[in-house]
């Protein structure tokens, strides 16, 4: 049962860690990041001192240790969620802080209508009656977690033995999340990873139980239809159902811009809207050929969720999002940071959020992971990040290794964010005989890699004042671009009656609608594209260009054709609606290549 209409996406490693267990007694959906085990073990000893739990360190090379500390730390969320559950259904809801907070919350429903019935009650069987039935629904939020499938390092023992593959990163992520108490899913982002996928079929956990339904659910997190089929069949044929497509903006959301082919979300969505079925038609008989090899017999078709994030600021969004194109739930992500009863940002990153003007939030190449990076100009991880180069000490120490990725320096992979590989970079820089500019451009491009395990760890820490000594206190943060609209800190109540559309705290605000960012975003990129490839334009990159520009134009006509219906959703006269589309296809019009 679903009790909110929008759920809480991942944010960076630390910012949505233990947003379950801010919100999740409110019927709240979430999504915590499980990519560091170092982080989330700090957090159990946290939370099992704040409320008195037993608990006993799983240090870092016990047998399984990743895994293990996932799993303590999910089995811990979950025992907190179901206490905060119980007191609320026992709570007195007229003076209870947390039962008030529950029942204001509620969007306009079924739920809201039953309380409000309660409240014009007078004490009788029929108002004891009620209550019981309240009480059946009053259930917590989805606590769900994410891993990133492609973030999937090799491990090695402590003796420096290289340890089996279902000891990498990802995998015992996955591993950790089937062996804990959660009913929930996990969501797969960041591309297909045919090792991980291929675990999943591993864990009874994620087949189809007595009643039809499943004990753990699969998310894919997707930007086209296209890709998400291919990754469902080849699931399927493994016999793993995916219950929810999360379709995410690929360049107008936090977080890594896994940027598409130049499709934009409304004929993303389009499209998922229009084949919904026969992707179930496709992908079903796979399914349960795959599941009748391992000897399951299932004849049901099992549900599917479409679910849509990134860059929804309004509630005519959220609700044109939820009736145009059905979806079953609308993802606010940024917005979140802004909500300390929500997120975990540390106070000094908060209030520089807060503050923050639209030109302080851009796409970066900060990730070690060679994938464009939302960043925040203000940041202290971006502030030291450049104090460090004019020192003349550019690069991070490596500690955690997340995101190593090359092995420049021998057969052991290293991070591109660190001071070894930038080091030696810069070093074989000099040797070449480049031009000053050639040499600062070539320069600038190695040192601009940042140290994100660390510093998207970091809030926690400092929110928290468990960081230990010697580790850096800068904090990374990528904030979509969406941010630049919220102007202060508000309160989880008043970010939800926006959400909802009770409040509006964007009012006075010039913000053009979601699908007018995106398509900006679109066709810068597409401009930084062709600039940063013009010395080298083949005719692979050509063909990219050319294929990236007609699907733009093939949106905007598409958004044409949404004219009236977008005008009634976002408010938006015809004139100015127009006038955006026309500015942003003039734009494309050079942006194509011979």
């Amino acid at each position: 049962m679903m009790t909110h209409t929008f759920h809480i996406p991942v944010l960076g490693l630390a910012f949505s860690v233990d947003t379950p267990l801010k919100v999740a007694q409110y019927g709240i959906s979430s999504v915590m990041s499980i990519v560091d085990d170092e982080l989330v073990e700090r957090l159990r000893a946290y939370y099992s001192k704040q409320h008195n739990l037993p608990y006993q360190e799983i240090e870092k090379y016990s047998p399984d240790a990743r895994a293990n500390r996932i799993s303590a730390y999910l089995n811990m969320v979950k025992y907190l969620v179901d206490q905060q559950i119980r007191h609320i259904k026992r709570a007195n809801w007229l003076e209870d802080e947390h039962a008030i907070q529950y029942f204001r919350l509620l969007p306009e429903g079924e739920l809201k209508q039953l309380f409000n019935t309660w409240l014009a009650l007078n004490p009788s069987k029929e108002k004891d009656s009620l209550t019981e039935i309240i009480k059946e629904q009053i259930v917590p939020g989805d606590i769900d977690v994410n891993i990133m499938s492609k973030v999937d390092k090799i491990n090695h023992a402590k003796n420096g033995e290289m340890l089996p593959e279902q000891f990498s990163d990802a995998s015992a992520a996955l591993r950790g999340f089937a062996n804990s108490d959660l009913q929930s899913s996990v969501i797969l982002s960041a591309g297909m990873n045919p090792r991980l996928y291929s675990y999943l079929a591993e864990f009874p956990a994620f087949m189809p139980n007595s009643a039809g339904t499943f004990d753990k659910k699969i998310t894919l997190k997707v930007s086209d239809y296209r890709s998400a089929l291919i990754q469902a069949k080849f699931l399927a044929k493994k016999g793993i159902w995916i219950s929810e497509y999360r379709i995410e903006s690929g360049l107008n959301c936090g977080g890594h811009a896994f940027a598409t082919e130049g499709f934009l979300l409304g004929p993303i969505l389009e499209e998922f809207k229009t084949n919904k079925l026969n992707m179930i038609q496709e992908v079903l008989p796979l399914y349960q050929q795959a599941l009748a090899e391992k000897g399951i017999t299932f004849n049901e078709t099992p549900l599917l969720k479409i679910t849509v994030q990134g860059g929804v600021g309004t509630n005519r969004e959220h609700q044109f999002l939820m009736n145009h194109y059905g979806v079953d739930q609308v993802g606010w992500g940024s917005p979140f940071l802004l909500v300390p009863e929500a997120t975990t940002v540390d106070e000094e990153t908060l209030q520089n959020l807060a503050n923050a003007e639209a030109a302080d939030f851009y796409i970066s190449e900060a990730s070690p992971l060679g994938v464009p990076f939302n960043n925040f100009r203000k940041s202290s991880a971006e502030i030291n990040r450049l104090q460090r180069i004019e020192q003349g000490k550019p690069g991070f120490p490596c500690t955690k290794k997340y995101l190593v990725s090359s092995n420049v320096c021998g057969e052991e992979l290293i991070c591109t964010a660190s001071r070894q590989y930038q080091n030696l970079k810069i070093k074989e820089l000099k040797a070449q005989d480049l031009t000053e500019a050639a040499y600062q451009q070539a320069f600038n491009k190695i040192v601009e890699k940042q140290c994100l395990c660390e510093g998207l760890a970091a809030p926690a820490y400092l929110k928290y004042n468990i960081l230990k000594p010697r580790e850096r206190k800068a904090v990374a943060i990528c904030p979509g671009p969406n941010t630049a609209y919220f102007k202060k800190v508000y309160s989880l109540k008043e970010m939800v009656d926006h959400i909802y559309g009770r409040i509006n705290v964007l009012k006075n605000v010039e913000r053009p609608s979601l699908f007018v960012n995106e398509l900006e975003l679109y066709v810068k990129h597409l401009a930084a594209y062709i600039n940063n490839n013009v010395a080298d334009l083949d005719n692979k990159k050509k063909k990219y260009i050319n294929k990236f520009n007609a699907q733009l134009l093939d949106g905007i006509s598409y958004y044409r054709g949404l004219q009236e219906q977008l005008q009634q959703a976002f408010g938006e006269s015809k004139a100015n609606f127009l006038e955006q589309l026309n500015r942003y296809e003039l734009q494309l019009k050079p942006l194509v290549v011979e």
